[in-house]
């Protein structure tokens, strides 16, 4: 059978069908949403009778990955604007993670702690091969070694 990825996080309905149906829950947000919807899935999963440690759980997230904290920005404002999104759309957007190595590291650090182990990056056009390659070698090991 092919297996089955459900996203999102809705607590009644998404959550209880990613217990009873799904082999991977792909989640978005701050570490503290996440650790709460966890918590939630996991009761939804002893409900059914399921361990919660068949399901894989991912993360999506925006990375955009620079030496400096304000030349990620930089990239990520010219990436808005090459898309035409009103940054006041995604000023608040927790899932862009816009910064250093370090920076990233640590929001997947801290996702992998709540029992996130695949990270999922979705990356605006124009395609940014510089994060891909910071996030495959520099990041990726950071995260490994935690």
């Amino acid at each position: 059978r092919l297996p089955i990825m459900i996203g999102g996080s809705g607590e009644r309905k998404t959550l209880r069908t990613v217990a009873r149906y799904a082999d991977f829950w792909n989640a978005m947000g701050p570490v503290e949403f996440l650790r709460h919807k966890v918590e939630v899935l996991r009761r939804h999963c002893d409900e059914v009778g399921r361990d919660i440690a068949d399901i894989e759980l991912t993360a999506g997230c925006k990375p955009i990955i620079r030496d400096t904290p304000e030349e990620a920005r930089r990239v990520w404002e010219a990436q808005m604007a090459h898309n035409r999104t009103p940054m006041a759309e995604v000023i608040d957007d927790d899932t862009f993670w816009v910064g250093t190595p370090d920076q990233v590291a640590e929001q997947m650090i801290a996702r992998k702690a709540l029992g996130f182990h695949t990270f999922l990056a979705e990356l605006a056009a124009p395609f940014d091969d510089e994060t891909l390659e910071r996030w495959i070698g520099e990041v990726r090991p950071m995260v490994d070694a935690a």
